[in-house]
């Protein structure tokens, strides 16, 4: 079995690669504001029942949905000839701080007071995932329809707190310099130059990175998937 990461993101890549996993990457194309924008209950912190985890949580399903229907189409990838299964994942982060939520800065200006704000302080970083298993159809079962179909989907959030330390502004402009923040939620990393600045985690480190494995193996395991079967190395 393999996994396909419908994301970019490098870290949420070597992460996995870490833990034994070499994923296929598949980028979804959603967008992510009208996904938000389309919540039934309104934004996080907008006066409804919406919670960051709902945001988080159902752009992680846009991306997977979207991978998936990529996957399901006929000639549409190289994967068609594979038989076996995959499993599919999409994540998203946000980071919530002063009864907001934050996802990626874009430009320095905006990633620059996000940090200031955020110095010696504690915020919550949600991660959404949501994964998909996709059963290969028999021949017979096709009739030039998908190649494959989604067997069953789960979506689930975690949140881990995350602890910055005192920033100075000379600090933060060389951080902000280097570009790394402007495309990562929250405007920080926890795994790359951004690390030094915070203090530490309370949760699960690696939801901070992007992808919360124990979530996602707990995912797999309520889905009937066997986590070692995602191994690059064979089992004994």
């Amino acid at each position: 079995m393999r996994l396909v990461l419908a994301s970019a993101s490098p870290a949420r890549r070597a992460t996995l690669i870490a833990a034994g996993i070499t994923p296929i990457v598949r980028v979804s194309q959603v967008d992510e504001d009208a996904v938000l924008a389309a919540l039934p209950g309104g934004r996080a912190f907008s006066g409804t029942a919406t919670t960051p985890a709902d945001e988080v949580g159902a752009l992680a399903e846009a991306k997977c949905a979207d991978v998936c229907d990529a996957l399901c189409t006929p000639n549409s990838d190289s994967f068609d000839a594979d038989p076996g299964a995959l499993l599919v994942v999409g994540c998203d982060s946000m980071l919530e701080i002063n009864g907001a939520m934050q996802g990626k800065p874009h430009t320095p200006e905006v990633a620059r007071e996000r940090i200031r704000a955020m110095r010696g302080t504690t915020a919550t970083l949600w991660t959404g995932h949501s994964a998909a298993l996709l059963t290969p159809r028999s021949s017979s079962d096709r009739a030039g329809s998908d190649s494959r179909s989604v067997a069953t989907r789960l979506t689930r959030s975690a949140s881990t707190q995350v602890h910055f330390g005192q920033i100075s502004d000379a600090e933060i402009d060389a951080y902000v310099a280097t570009g790394e923040p402007l495309h990562v939620a929250g405007s920080f990393t926890v795994d790359g130059l951004g690390g030094p600045f915070i203090d530490g985690v309370t949760g699960d480190y690696h939801s901070v990175v992007g992808i919360s494995l124990p979530l996602l193996r707990s995912m797999a395991t309520e889905m009937g998937v066997f986590w070692p079967d995602l191994w690059d190395t064979p089992r004994p």
